[in-house]
């Protein structure tokens, strides 16, 4: 793909359809401009988008099919992000023009991305008998370490290490959200999900088979190649997918900066408020989105997923702290390989629950008789929690309490296991409907939105990873997970009120629209 064809090729065109619809566009322009959109589509994306189109005069009839948009890419020197102007994959001005192969290349890239952040934290999980006999700290110490890490409060390199695999969390719903039509998103969100579940369950088997060979130390060698290639693949094949704004006008700010650079005494003024401005932006803006948990479909969404994610990090610790011991002594490579139950599980789900997620919205739209005054299907948020969400209610709560009796009286392996198959499937059920359900209460803001669930989710995971070990210590396995269980059935209730004040709670949130 030759850069100068992507660079001459961007042209003024009305934007794609980005509301909650489908249907065939049809796009005006000069006979000249038809050549070179079809000249920039043909070497930006060659295939079925230039095949699709049937050329008429002056007017370009694009089908329904696939959302075959022409791809209008923006120029070299103009694209943004830190490195854009380096991508191979080109921008352009509509993300959701892209086609879909590399829709999914694009969601690969960031749900892999995604995984760095978990896999850092769970990596150590089968190693913590070893960092405590040569630490000399106790079990929980040592589960401080993974609890802290992923607050980014322990040390400096885990801090570093934690806060910047944990942006890819905050954005990458948001990249999903770009990119995929809301009648797509569920089943695109689902394969997003798979890094950030499949990671903390994986890392524990890359991790003991590590530490079982070369110490826990060669870890953490693992987590900077593993990062290093996903930072390769970042900076040459994913452009920014955010939809283009408009520029600020700069010529109304000019002669104001000119008139301070004149006066010392002012432009002192003048930087000293801009870095105060960059203060509050570091210290301060970040903390802004817990103002968003004031609207209920919000607040109630958030501490269902958190629920379950502090869930996952106590089975997780349980996991560990149960079959490496009395009576079940397995070897560390072993107790990696219990976390494959899981991982099975959130492949399952993802597969086959996010198709059946995006149909179930289709299906409710049609029963509504919701169309706007094109006949094309109007969709909501909260069409996405229905007998999937009922489904993923009872899976992961039964899942535990299975999980923690059988792990208690000492049960054959297998059946403690195969209560985590089912927790998998049950809670990725809820981790995807909740992460797409936020991104469209919230179509502006997806990404604040994604970042106040990974930050309200990651205090529960901190908290359960935390008390986990001295908890089994006092009660034991069965009485953990029987009280874990037991909340998260109560928590189900969020169900039942997004189902009865769903709609009303809705227009609260029209506000964040604007």
């Amino acid at each position: 793909m030759a850069s100068s064809d992507l660079e001459e090729g961007v042209h003024e065109i009305p934007s794609a359809e980005t509301a909650y619809t489908d249907a065939p566009h049809t796009v005006k322009r000069s006979g000249e401009e038809d050549k070179c959109a079809e000249k920039d589509a043909h070497s930006l994306f060659s295939g079925s988008a230039h095949s699709a189109m049937e050329v008429k005069g002056t007017e370009i009839e694009i089908p329904y099919a696939e959302h075959e948009i022409l791809p209008i890419a923006v120029p070299r020197l103009k694209r943004r992000g830190l490195f854009g102007q380096l991508t191979l994959l080109a921008e352009v001005e509509n993300p959701k023009t892209y086609l879909r192969k590399t829709k999914w290349f694009i969601t690969f890239i960031v749900a892999l991305a995604g995984s760095t952040a978990p896999m850092g934290s769970s990596i150590l999980f089968p190693s913590l008998s070893q960092i405590s006999k040569e630490m000399g700290a106790t079990t929980t110490v040592v589960n401080l370490n993974i609890s802290l890490y992923m607050l980014t409060m322990l040390i400096v390199m885990r801090m570093l290490s934690g806060g910047a695999s944990a942006s890819v969390q905050a954005v990458g719903a948001g990249t999903i959200a770009d990119l995929w039509d809301p009648h797509e998103r569920g089943r695109a969100m689902s394969i997003f999900y798979l890094g950030p579940l499949c990671g903390p369950l994986l890392a524990p088997i890359v991790g003991g088979a590590l530490a079982e060979r070369w110490r826990w130390r060669s870890t953490m060698w693992f987590l900077a190649v593993y990062g290093g290639v996903i930072v390769i693949f970042i900076f040459l094949a994913l452009p920014e997918t955010l939809a283009n704004r408009k520029e600020r006008d700069e010529d109304e700010q000019a002669p104001v900066e000119r008139q301070l650079s004149r006066i010392s005494s002012r432009q002192v003024v003048h930087l000293t408020a801009r870095w105060l401005r960059v203060l509050k932006m570091i210290l301060l803006d970040p903390l802004k989105i817990v103002l968003y948990l004031r609207y209920p479909p919000v607040l109630l969404t958030v501490y269902y997923a958190s629920i379950t994610f502090g869930s996952l990090y106590v089975l997780n610790v349980s996991v560990e702290h149960t079959f490496g011991t009395s009576p079940y002594n397995f070897s560390t490579v072993i107790v990696g390989c219990l976390y494959i139950p899981n991982s099975v599980g959130y492949i399952v789900a993802s597969t086959f629950c996010g198709r059946w997620l995006d149909k179930i919205m289709q299906r409710e739209a049609r029963k509504a008789g919701r169309y706007d005054e094109h006949g094309k299907l109007i969709y909501r948020p909260e069409d996405r929690m229905r007998e999937n969400a009922w489904l993923g209610a009872f899976l992961y709560p039964a899942a535990l309490i299975w999980y923690g009796w059988t792990a208690d009286k000492g049960v054959f392996w297998f059946a403690p296991m195969a209560a985590n198959f089912f927790f998998g499937v049950g809670s990725m059920l809820i981790f995807s409907m909740a992460t797409t359900m936020l991104t469209e209460f919230m179509p502006k803001k997806s990404s604040a939105g994604v970042a106040l669930n990974n930050f309200m989710r990651n205090i529960f995971s901190c908290i359960g990873s935390l008390v986990t070990a001295p908890v089994i210590d006092a009660i034991g396995n069965g009485w953990l997970f029987t009280i874990l269980g037991l909340v998260a059935f109560a928590s189900s209730s969020v169900i039942l009120a997004m189902r009865v004040f769903g709609p009303r709670w809705r227009k609260s949130m029209d506000a964040l629209s604007h």
